[in-house]
């Protein structure tokens, strides 16, 4: 395989996590939700004109997923592009947690960038609640990802970065107050090995959830966006077939 993808993803997790997650962990304070949710939706952009001609500039392991499913790439591919995204991940939260421990009240910070419900919300919100928008907010990326990048292959084309940037902004806007926004399982694992509290126990739900998004996103993509044109230009191609009615 070449290992030129694997490095984009690798770098590409990497640089997601420091820069978004840092913006949230160094700045957040200071721009807010709308802040850090710019700063994941610009990061997201630059990395799919960066790399997206190279490994389609997954950088999660849930777009990764949904492309599996979708029949654009092979299990072992997918499995190379998975291990890659974590050790990114894992690595770009290491390289913030040293920053972070530069600034006085940073090097301890209990949440760090973290996802969690319940007293780890910022709203409370429940487990059951909690699951279902991972799994909404994941499957709105994804969906994004699959109906904006060409069918047969992983090669993004030219404005293919804006609507995959702008909705990881959205799903993060409406996120960060509820979990804090995971959907992308590789950040969710990077940033609980260095949080405290209970952010590791609470891991399965940003793994999972967020999954399960992304297996009803390659669904209802192939309900509606099939090759042919989907289910509607089916019925139009039939009635077409049929000549005009008498």
């Amino acid at each position: 395989m070449d290992p030129r993808p694997l490095v984009a993803e690798f770098v590409g997790t990497l640089l997601l996590v420091f820069f978004a997650v840092g913006s949230a962990v160094l700045a957040g304070e200071f721009i807010g939700t709308l802040g850090i949710s710019l700063a994941f939706a610009f990061v997201l952009i630059g990395l799919v004109y960066v790399f997206g001609h190279v490994s389609g500039a997954h950088v999660n392991p849930a777009v990764t997923l949904g492309m599996l499913l979708a029949g654009r790439m092979d299990p072992r591919a997918a499995v190379a592009y998975w291990i890659a995204q974590f050790a990114g991940a894992i690595v770009g939260a290491a390289l913030l947690f040293l920053v972070a421990k530069q600034v006085p009240g940073l090097g301890t910070h209990g949440a760090f960038g973290s996802n969690g419900f319940d007293s780890r919300s910022a709203v409370g919100i429940s487990l059951g609640g909690a699951f279902v928008i991972e799994a909404l907010l994941t499957f709105l990326l994804v969906f994004v990802y699959l109906a904006a990048t060409p069918g047969p292959g992983l090669l993004l084309r030219g404005f293919d970065g804006v609507p995959i940037g702008l909705a990881l902004g959205a799903v993060s806007l409406v996120g960060i107050p509820l979990t804090g926004a995971g959907v992308n399982p590789a950040r969710s694992v990077a940033t609980a090995i260095f949080a405290t509290g209970s952010a590791l126990t609470q891991l399965w739900l940003f793994i999972v959830a967020p999954l399960v998004g992304a297996a009803v996103a390659v669904l209802v993509h192939q309900l509606v966006h099939t090759e042919n044109g989907g289910w509607f230009s089916e019925q139009n191609a039939r009635r077409a077939s049929r000549g005009p009615a008498r």
